[in-house]
């Protein structure tokens, strides 16, 4: 079958045309996929550039657990050294800490390409560079400035929220109720966190929950140092489950709300078609992963850490007015979820009403929403050039295999980026509709990029991790639940 393609509006300038919007690649009737993409990248050429610029920043994600670790051997060669030299030669301690001040200045580099967060930041610098030499200067101001960075900054600002600590109280207070119902082990903890926490996010925002769950896992969990297997095991399981415990409404998962106001989809639509299976395929999956490891979950409060699970009953308590001032602001947040000068300005109100009440609150620390947040806005640069190729997979595949492609495509492409990309297909079919965003949240564990709120669970438990975070163990772990999520959405 012959293939052309018009190139639309050919004589409109680069920076009009970049990027080139899907509808203008006109294709002949019949044309195959493979024609399609030749077609557009032949029609746009800076296309495969900025495909295969993401394609690098994936790979550095894989390889950022060894960039990690080469640069702690070379700190320690470099600390080693630093003892051979005569006292006199030897750098300063200037802070006094008792180490001397000079650092590793490639180890440090390593370091830093080896925290995933930067990555797709990084990339985001080269394939500015890319298109500004492609199309010129004006052309890569244009396409940066005008991709919406709502979603990095709701995840920036939800997380700092959530972390703080009279939000922590309380829902620590809520989940220890539930963990009591197990005798309060790290067992029951971990049950409760890996089951109840996902399902809240339905209503807090999976960015939130995420946040929650991971804070709480870290104290309640993985400071028992239980083993590598069990590790990466309950860091999938967590990616997977928040991935579908959003799913009850149609405004706390990032891939709900793209396609609920175009397709109309409102709580009742997710509550019956998609939140109940969920539930399901939640409880399903924690209760394999706890018949898996039980001999080990069970062990675990043998080797008890000091203070672990009273950390909250030994600290002052807070009043109630400073936790229900907490979640006004939250609950403000979710509101203004699509307004960034709504929900930043309540930020800062936020951040002032902490200063007002520091005597019952813990230091503010931006570290992990900035970084998270970075890790985001890097990830929409390189998303919102993927298109050309996204849109026209999914719109050739029947409902089933467009299950599974979702699913796949989740993996390597934030999921809320292909839920968006389906309601730009048109004449769409329920089924599909159903398919494409079933798929999109199963695959939400997959990998760190997969689901928005994945780096921001990575960024709290990732020093869990001292050898560096393996995304392939990531993958491993959380293949058995998403095959149980995807068993639940496609047979029940």
């Amino acid at each position: 079958m012959s293939y052309t393609i018009v190139a639309a509006l050919s004589s409109t300038s680069v920076e009009n045309l970049f990027p080139r919007p899907l509808d203008a690649y006109v294709t002949g009737e019949g044309a195959g996929l493979w024609e399609v993409l030749v077609g557009r990248a032949q029609a746009e050429p800076f296309n495969l550039v900025a495909t295969g610029i993401f394609l690098l920043a994936i790979v550095h994600t894989f390889l950022a657990g060894k960039l990690r670790h080469w640069g702690h051997v070379l700190e320690e060669r470099h600390a080693a050294e630093l003892k051979t030299r005569a006292p006199r030669a030897r750098p300063a301690d200037v802070d006094g800490d008792g180490t001397p001040d000079e650092v590793s200045f490639p180890g440090q580099v390593l370091h830093f390409l080896g925290e995933i967060e930067v990555v797709f930041g990084l990339w985001a610098v080269v394939l500015g560079v890319a298109l500004a030499v492609y199309g010129g200067v004006e052309t890569a101001i244009g396409y940066v400035s005008k991709v919406n960075y709502t979603e990095p900054l709701f995840v920036f600002v939800i997380m700092a929220m959530a972390a703080t600590r009279p939000v922590i109280v309380l829902a620590e207070a809520g989940l220890r109720r539930v963990a009591s119902l197990g005798g309060g082990t790290p067992f029951a903890w971990w049950v409760a966190l890996l089951v109840v926490t996902p399902v809240l996010g339905s209503f807090i925002t999976e960015p939130a929950a995420m946040t929650v769950g991971a804070l709480l896992l870290a104290r309640q969990f993985y400071a028992y140092e239980p083993s590598a297997k069990l590790k990466y095991a309950t860091i999938g399981l967590l990616f997977v489950n928040i991935s579908v415990g959003g799913t009850l409404t149609h405004f706390a998962a990032p891939p709900v709300l793209m396609v609920a106001g175009p397709w109309g989809w409102g709580l009742a639509h997710m509550a019956a078609n998609f939140g109940w299976k969920a539930v399901v395929g939640i409880v399903v999956s924690t209760v394999l992963y706890a018949l898996v490891f039980r001999r080990e979950l069970s062990g675990l409060a043998k080797g008890k850490v000091a203070g672990v699970t009273d950390s909250a009953r030994k600290s002052a308590p807070v009043p109630a007015w400073v936790i229900a001032t907490h979640l006004g602001f939250l609950a403000w947040t979710v509101w203004a979820a699509h307004y960034p000068v709504l929900f930043v300005g309540g930020f800062l109100f936020f951040v002032a009403f902490l200063q007002a009440t520091a005597h019952h609150q813990t230091r503010l620390d931006l570290r992990g929403p900035v970084l998270v947040g970075f890790f985001l806005a890097g990830l929409v640069v390189h998303g919102g050039l993927q298109g050309w190729w996204i849109e026209p997979v999914l719109s050739g595949l029947a409902p089933t295999a467009l299950f599974w492609g979702a699913t796949l495509l989740t993996a390597f492409n934030d999921n809320a980026a292909i839920t968006y990309l389906a309601t730009l297909v048109p004449g769409f079919s329920d089924a599909a509709k159903y398919a494409v965003v079933a798929g999109a949240v199963a695959g939400g564990g997959l990998t760190v990029i997969a689901n928005a709120p994945n780096p921001a669970g990575l960024s709290i438990l990732q020093r869990f991790f001292p050898d560096g975070f393996s995304p392939l163990k990531l993958a491993l772990a959380a293949l058995p639940p998403t095959l149980v999520v995807a068993a639940c959405f496609l047979l029940l």
